[in-house]
């Protein structure tokens, strides 16, 4: 897997936890995923396609990230995962895979996104649509970690 496919989606990431939750997370090693069990809480998941290759990319949140993530962009937050949870990891993996799509295509490389799916819950799974392997960057921030996970046929 290329690293320059990678790069605009984590500088995407950890650009919107910045600018709209006023949150830093700081980027662990990359590591090949072996299982298809979530690291985290919620996930979100989204499919892409070009011309060269298509894949999946998901963001996923230890519940207390994506309370807090909640709090830092519109003020207030539940006390456990709700639908107003999986609704923003679901707009936050849109605005993830928009910012790194506007990156790449200033680099040439276009791609089609479709709608995102949001999952929940303990140990949920993840299915990944391609046959490439699954590539895990840990987001570590004071109030838990996020997931960020690609998968792309070689």
């Amino acid at each position: 897997m290329k690293v320059e496919f990678i790069n605009p989606f984590l500088s995407s990431m950890l650009n919107v936890m910045s600018t709209m939750a006023q949150m830093e997370l700081i980027p662990e090693k990359p590591k090949l995923k072996k299982d298809k069990v979530s690291m985290g809480d919620v996930s979100g998941l989204i499919g892409m396609v070009s011309p060269e290759t298509k894949g999946s990319l998901s963001i996923t949140f230890d519940e207390p990230l994506a309370l807090a993530t909640m709090k830092g962009m519109v003020g207030e937050a539940p006390d456990k995962i709700n639908e107003e949870i999986t609704d923003l990891v679901g707009e936050i993996t849109n605005m993830v895979t928009g910012g790194a799509k506007r990156m790449l295509s200033e680099k040439g490389a276009e791609f089609d996104m479709a709608t995102p799916v949001v999952v929940s819950g303990k140990n949920h799974s993840l299915h990944h649509k391609s046959k490439g392997p699954v590539v895990v960057i840990a987001l570590r921030g004071e109030q838990g970690k996020a997931y960020i996970e690609f998968s792309f046929d070689d």
